[in-house]
């Protein structure tokens, strides 16, 4: 059972030693400096033009962060690494061989309103890390390509074998549409994207609205392994072929690529092939938003070609990473990062985030030449290739695995971080009440309530969701356990496709460029609560409750097929922590004021390694690369969250004796946090 020192864990929502009026004084000074039309020239000037990692207009957009965040004052670091991946689409061609013969098209046309669109080095659709080959098949439509979906149609009696499988976007993670496709032995997978899902059954389509037209297509990696980053230096960074330290990299011969050949279209031309489809009518929840009857399978008279040919290869890319060293804590960290390469113009993915955090590097450069240094350094990085697979910023975690570890406070990521109205969040439990303080301080635009009563609307608390994929925080997260957050303001998008560029940004995303001072402020804030406050204001009461609700679930889940299992030990564990936290409130009240720096030091590079109690070093039962016991990303989907996901992936086989193999762990991360805690104890009261 757990130690009663436990309860200090509330510790982590008082602010130790800190002046509530200096506090505020920074923070008024702070939020004097965000401003639109800083952040739409740097919005305009990073999305130019199409500047895809590996590109020499990646190279221009590496440069102009460098020089911002130089002129702002941070001390910035250039970060290569030669990753293997296809920096270039290759051929990708699709036809309608019979019962007529028609190429369908593969790219955004041009549009006389969008100057953008008919920029010569606007790329076909693509997916990175797709196979080769050139097939001429039948067709059969899959839904979404989601396991459940192969599941039915093998329910059903529907063979995929050596057939081209249709899916539209959607349910999960494009690579795992690639994935379960292959496992069912398709020869080839089209994936397009629906209207029911994003185009005109969801509101007008571009250039007059903002959903998808009948021409746009999401271009995306299909990258699918079981650890995340440079798929052939697997928990090692990808260091440079030409730099001085060598890394073992596995032949890529070895490594579990996706082998039949996968690409995007639009829906206007994937309409050509599903409208001539003659199989039977698809299941409840299948038909989407076409004017016609989706159909299972295409039959024997509709044959469609599929050919991709793709070149996969050693790429440099360059993570950008600003210093502002801190004035106390100097080796503690406060990070916050954004990739910076697209598809194509990346307006809204991901440049809305890039050109918010360069507007913050400008921002906190001013406060520390105001006198206003934060306490604790914040690093401001940007990633490349994370549209490959979540890559530059994977390898950066891996070079420095090791200090992260001990200097890491927390990380925040801005992927798209300003791309609509509605702001939003996921956030591991220990910094969520430092996002909901961040966001009771800002005005929401054209309006006389904060973000944080706009985000809540009619409900006590906002929604804050649980990590999952996808972005830039995995490897902080899942493989490291150091605690993370997204957050940022979205709505509808051309997500990945030729049309997300400025004038679609202008036009639709934000005209008046009132959002990015928003996030700006809002990521800002919750930064310099983090990096100033003495004591690292983590909420791990917020912890205990998330285990327990999450615990919860996860029984719900066992109770549908095992009666005689439960999680006593677990959940008396959990239920204590909730319990003693509530008193060390006012035991912390008592304490605050008296502890000098050498204490903070120590209690800080405590509360440090507190979330670490959480990471396995065997990795998870699907993957060893995800650590963290806590959270990780879907292993099925990709993009969702799996809480307490070893539990949860035994739930999911309905393996028994895993289930209780695994209870046995989490008990004994909890002890460990235990002991852990009593160091806390131990240097309160030195």
């Amino acid at each position: 059972m757990i130690k009663k020192p436990f309860l200090l864990l509330a510790i982590l929502t008082i602010c130790i030693n800190a002046s509530a009026q200096e506090l505020s004084e920074v923070e008024q000074a702070f939020l004097k400096n965000p401003s639109s039309e800083r952040f739409k020239n740097h919005l305009k000037e990073l999305t130019k033009a199409p500047h895809p990692s590996g590109t020499e207009e990646s190279k221009q957009v590496i440069n102009y962060m460098k020089n911002v965040m130089e002129s702002a004052g941070l001390e910035v670091t250039l970060h290569d690494y030669d990753i293997y991946f296809p920096a270039v689409p290759g051929e990708n061609i699709v036809e309608l061989v019979s019962p007529v013969q028609q190429t369908l098209n593969n790219k955004e046309t041009v549009l006389d309103e969008d100057p953008f669109s008919s920029d010569a080095r606007i790329s076909h659709g693509w997916n990175s890390y797709s196979g080769e080959g050139d097939v001429t098949r039948e067709v059969v439509y899959v839904n979404f390509g989601r396991r459940e979906d192969f599941q039915q149609l093998e329910a059903m009696g529907v063979s995929i074998k050596d057939k081209i499988a249709v899916a539209r976007y959607g349910g999960n993670f494009r690579g795992f549409k690639a994935k379960y496709a292959e496992q069912w032995g398709a020869a080839g997978l089209i994936i397009y994207t629906d209207p029911a899902d994003a185009g005109y059954m969801r509101g007008l389509p571009y250039p007059e609205g903002q959903f998808y037209s009948e021409n746009t297509i999401q271009r995306g990696s299909v990258l699918t392994l079981d650890f995340t980053g440079d798929p052939l230096t697997p928990f090692e960074p990808a260091l440079p072929l030409d730099g001085k330290r060598k890394v073992e990299r596995l032949d890529p011969k070895d490594v579990a690529f996706h082998t039949i050949p996968v690409t995007p279209l639009s829906y206007g031309s994937a309409k050509e092939i599903l409208s001539r489809m003659a199989g039977q009518a698809v299941p409840n929840g299948w038909q989407g938003g076409l004017p016609f009857t989706y159909r299972i399978e295409g039959g024997a008279d509709l044959k469609v070609r599929l050919k991709v040919t793709q070149e996969k290869k050693f790429n440099r890319v360059t993570n950008v990473v600003g210093t502002l060293k801190g004035s106390e804590f100097p080796d503690e960290w406060v990070i916050l990062g954004s990739h910076h390469d697209p598809w194509t113009f990346g307006a809204s993915d991901p440049n809305s985030g890039t050109a918010m955090l360069l507007s913050l590097a400008e921002s906190l450069g001013q406060l520390a030449k105001d006198g206003y240094r934060p306490k604790r350094t914040i690093k401001i990085a940007h990633w490349d290739a994370e549209e490959h697979g979540i890559l530059g910023s994977v390898e950066w975690v891996e070079e420095f695995r090791d200090e992260l570890t001990e200097k890491a406070v927390a990380y925040i990521n801005g992927d798209g971080a300003v791309s609509g109205p509605n702001f939003g969040a996921s956030s591991s439990p220990t910094l969520k009440t430092v996002l909901l303080n961040a966001a009771g301080k800002v005005d929401y635009p054209k309006s006389e309530i904060t973000v944080l009563e706009k985000w809540k609307g009619e409900a006590d608390q906002p929604r804050i969701g649980n990590l999952g994929g996808g972005s830039d925080h995995v490897g902080f997260y899942a493989h490291l356990g150091i605690p993370s957050m997204n957050a940022g303001s979205g709505g509808p998008t051309l997500y990945h496709s030729g049309y997300d560029d400025f004038y679609w940004y202008s036009k639709h995303a934000d005209p008046d460029f009132k959002y990015g001072p928003m996030v700006e402020s809002v990521v800002g804030l919750a930064a310099l609560e983090l990096a100033n406050n003495p004591v690292i204001p983590y909420a791990l009461p917020r912890y205990a409750e998330d285990f327990k609700t999450h615990l919860g679930n996860i029984e719900a889940e066992i109770a549908a097929f095992q009666e005689a299992i439960d999680f006593n030990e677990l959940k008396a564990t959990a239920d204590q922590v909730a319990e003693l936290s509530k008193d060390v409130i006012e035991l912390i009240e008592v304490k605050k004021t008296g502890l000098n720096k050498k204490q903070l030091t120590k209690l800080n590079q405590q509360l440090i390694k507190m979330e670490k109690a959480f990471i396995h070093m065997e990795g998870m039962p699907f993957g060893k690369w995800y650590r963290s016991v806590f959270g990780a990303p879907d292993p099925y989907s990709g993009y969702a969250s799996w809480m307490l996901p070893a539990l949860k992936y035994y739930a999911d086989a309905k393996d028994v004796e895993g289930l209780k193999k695994w209870e046995g762990i989490y008990q004994a991360k909890l002890e460990v946090l235990s002991d852990w805690v009593s160091e806390l104890m131990v240097t309160l009261e030195e």
